[in-house]
């Protein structure tokens, strides 16, 4: 028996640092509210009154997503900057949502570390807001866990969920896909949020570089080129369907364009994605050439320069190209569909 008095901080969780770091981002947070929010941080659950939004539809379908960022956090830690983290996690779920359609109206996140430190808090959340400020989303709601003996030191998980809006008979689900629909490619900005297990080897063991180092053709650092943040397209592209006919939406993220624009086609219809049509990033190449990585296995584990596709018809093709160049988005002609087996092909 002992006279030694344990405490909850003595066992690995500290009630105060999770109080000081909900004081460093509460403003964050609150930057990020709308007049629909009526209750946010403090409370048990967010509040979030839809009563303006669904005078705006006749059939309002809410369509939601949970996601998280995988190892780029490991990336993120030897960087020891977690910004661009936060906004990963929301822009991630907003394209998600956005490929039946959905305009993102909130967010709730969850992150859970080893030992809480108010600081890394705030700057993921900050890295949150902003993303949420840019795509008019409010962080309604998250919960912060310290869970020691769950992860080692300085070792974090975040996870968000992204919850949206879409009219009942405006659901894109690529069940209109027609053979001779034109396949448009949003481009990148690098690996987005996929396939760091395999950079991290090729970069860190490999090739023994550092965060600081920058290999020959690259336009940053390796570090900036491996935390550059994921891209939201989902302003530009709801714009865009007010405008044209969208069939079907892809969002290119783990398991490269054939795992995941198989999701949207029905039975009956073959997607034809034709190689060359668009820049390959200097960050792909590299990783390719220093680690001998088949061109297939490339094209599984990462984006390779294309972040989302696009389905139209013919007729609109020049004019997506035109209006996501205006709007920032490098935009490229890179397939069309045909009747087949439903399935990708990749082609010379």
């Amino acid at each position: 028996m002992t006279d030694k008095k344990v405490t909850y901080r003595s066992a690995g969780v500290d009630i105060d640092a999770g109080t000081k770091a909900l004081e460093k981002i509460r403003g964050h947070v609150e930057s990020t509210y709308t007049p629909n929010v009526l209750w946010g941080v403090g409370a048990f659950g967010g509040l979030f009154d839809l009563t303006e939004i669904v005078k705006n539809y006749r059939q309002p379908v809410l369509v939601q997503s949970i996601d998280g960022v995988g190892t780029k956090l490991m990336v993120a830690t030897m960087a020891n900057d977690h910004t661009t983290i936060g906004m990963d996690i929301v822009n991630h779920g907003c394209d998600d949502i956005l490929c039946q359609g959905a305009r993102a109206l909130t967010f709730l996140d969850y992150v859970a570390m080893s030992r809480l430190s108010p600081d890394q808090m705030e700057q993921i959340l900050r890295g949150m807001a902003q993303a949420c400020r840019e795509a008019g989303v409010a962080i309604i709601g998250g919960e912060t866990a310290e869970l020691p003996g769950m992860y080692r030191d300085n070792e974090y998980d975040v996870a968000g969920i992204v919850t949206g809006v879409v009219e009942r008979d405006g659901i894109i689900n690529g069940q209109s896909l027609q053979s001779g629909h034109v396949l448009v490619g949003l481009a990148s900005n690098g690996l987005h949020t996929n396939g760091y297990t395999l950079a991290r080897k090729v970069f860190f063991e490999m090739e023994k570089l550092g965060l600081d180092d920058r290999p020959k053709g690259f336009a940053d650092t390796v570090g900036k080129t491996l935390l550059a943040p994921h891209v939201n397209y989902a302003p530009a592209v709801l714009d865009f369907i007010a405008t044209a006919k969208v069939h079907a939406i892809a969002h290119i993220t783990g398991g490269g364009m054939k795992d995941n624009l198989v999701r949207v086609l029905p039975e009956g219809r073959r997607a034809a994605i034709r190689r060359g049509t668009w820049p390959v990033l200097p960050v792909f190449s590299f990783i390719r050439k220093s680690a001998g990585v088949a061109r297939e296995e490339m094209e599984r584990a990462f984006n390779m320069g294309i972040g989302l596709i696009l389905a139209l018809e013919k007729a609109d093709g020049k004019k997506a190209l035109d209006f996501f160049n205006a709007r920032g988005h490098a935009a490229y002609m890179i397939g069309e569909m045909t009747d087949g087996p439903r399935g990708v092909d990749i082609l010379d």
